[in-house]
């Protein structure tokens, strides 16, 4: 709670010796830990090239794939790879899905260069939820832009990442130099 002289520090008895960590309270995580489902609104990666590519987020679109900003970037510039088609695996892409997915990938490297100047890149899929995909049902290929000292407290400490430019900016950028 907030009051006239800033955030209300509530104290509980039992809670064992004081330490110099703050806690943020988010009772509204709640839902996400345990589990509860959203209303099932479809594969949010098929239904992103229905909508502009403003709106959507998309920079590019070829002829079996899509580059699209990731809505949760871990830095500027995240980026993924799509297939139009709803498949989970890597292992079914037909072999032109694989090379534009490649095609689409190697381009976003020299795009995301040439506009920010990153030092590196991690690129990667996650196959399946227990390897760590949020939408597991559909494959996606992320590039992942890097600087030198890119990574600090903030996200380790914080659990907050400091992103310098609008998701909308970014993706004119982009998009532009795609």
């Amino acid at each position: 709670m907030t009051g006239p002289d800033g955030p209300e520090v509530v104290g509980q008895d039992g809670v064992g010796v004081p330490d110099a960590l703050q806690r943020l309270w988010t009772p509204h995580r709640l839902a996400y830990v345990q589990g509860v489902k959203k209303p099932d609104e479809g594969c949010p990666f098929c239904h992103l090239p229905e909508k502009s590519d403003e709106e959507a987020l998309i920079l590019a679109r070829g002829k079996t794939v899509y580059a699209v900003l990731n809505l949760y970037p871990y830095n500027p510039g995240h980026l993924m790879a799509v297939p139009y088609r709803h498949v989970a695996d890597y292992t079914d892409l037909t072999a032109e899905e694989t090379t534009e997915v490649a095609e689409f990938t190697q381009h976003a490297m020299r795009v995301i260069r040439e506009v920010s100047s990153a030092h590196g890149f991690n690129i990667g899929m996650n196959q399946g939820v227990i390897a760590g995909a949020g939408i597991a049902a559909h494959l996606h290929q992320h590039v992942v832009p890097r600087w030198g000292g890119d990574a600090n407290f903030m996200p380790v400490i914080g659990h907050t990442k400091v992103l310098p430019q609008l998701l909308g900016e970014t993706r004119q950028l982009l998009a532009d130099a795609w």
